[in-house]
């Protein structure tokens, strides 16, 4: 898809596939395109060029299947959580016994029948996410959803991400914050000026194949023994634990089996991951 406005190119020739099931983050600078891909996605920006295609639920009522959140929460100030979502599920036609067990789910049913105006901004946003779940939609669409929260909100919208997506939902979420994407993100993609420039797996993208980290009760006669490997390409201490790059095709497996024969037994072995953000930066310097 494009999207242009005069002059300007919003979206250059978008083409994306998102896998269900997934948590899908799309990342990029201000002005990358991400809000804008959102809205044409949902049809409340008109595409200039291009088409998309939703398979989920029955040709023709797709978007039924679809929760959004895209700009901030916007509820009547006076109203309770309960009163406002009352007033959603009238408008998309949702049978309102279903409102308890969706703030029950977002943590608000205690606070169901306090006034809007009342709430913190985290939980404006957990009223806002309990909006677009109401229908039970297969996929939840949110643009920015921890952007101005303190450390507890954004800890509290983190984990309902993860909480709703391991119900079997697909979640596409724009943001900026990449600590809180590689926390609750499976896929992503990055846009630059409107091009996409990237896209791939969180975890194969942010895992150093072969580096790993490992501690046993003796570190130093741990450190001489990975130095008579071959296999062993380079170790270095890093506070408490060693950090080990192993040759290709040798595994963390393998490596653990070998020091046992020697009588050293690992208390700890992870690989090493890197940031996301080191790795975002890396690749918006590689488009430049």
């Amino acid at each position: 898809m494009t999207k242009t406005y005069g002059k300007l190119t919003a979206v250059n020739n978008l083409n994306l596939s998102i896998p269900s099931n997934t948590v899908f983050g799309i990342l990029g600078p201000n002005g990358s395109g991400k809000t804008t891909t959102l809205g044409m996605i949902l049809d409340v920006i008109e595409k200039t060029s291009g088409d998309y295609t939703w398979h989920i639920g029955k040709p023709g009522q797709e978007r039924k299947q679809i929760g959004a959140i895209l700009e901030s929460p916007s509820f009547y100030p006076y109203l309770s959580a309960l009163e406002n979502l009352k007033i959603v599920a009238g408008i998309k036609e949702i049978d309102e016994s279903v409102i308890p067990k969706t703030l029950e789910q977002v943590g608000l049913l205690n606070r169901k029948d306090d006034a809007f105006k009342t709430y913190s901004l985290g939980m404006k946003q957990l009223l806002a996410i309990a909006s677009a779940l109401l229908s039970d939609p297969e996929v939840l669409i949110l643009d920015e959803p921890t952007n101005g929260l303190d450390p507890k909100g954004i800890v509290e919208i983190r984990d309902l991400i993860i909480q709703i997506a391991s119900e079997g939902r697909t979640i596409i979420l724009a943001s900026h914050l990449l600590n809180e994407v590689q926390k609750v993100c499976t896929n992503f993609c990055v846009l630059k000026q409107g091009n996409l420039i990237f896209t791939g797996d969180v975890d194969e993208l942010t895992r150093k194949k072969n580096h790993f980290v490992l501690s046993s009760t003796d570190n130093q006669n741990l450190i001489e023994k990975l130095n008579s490997f071959e296999f062993i390409l380079s170790t270095k201490v890093v506070e408490d634990k060693v950090e080990v790059v192993l040759s290709e095709n040798i595994t963390p497996e393998y490596l653990s089996e070998k020091l046992a024969e020697n009588r050293i037994y690992l208390t700890h072995i992870s690989q090493v991951v890197q940031s996301l953000e080191k790795k975002f930066i890396e690749i918006l310097a590689e488009n430049e």
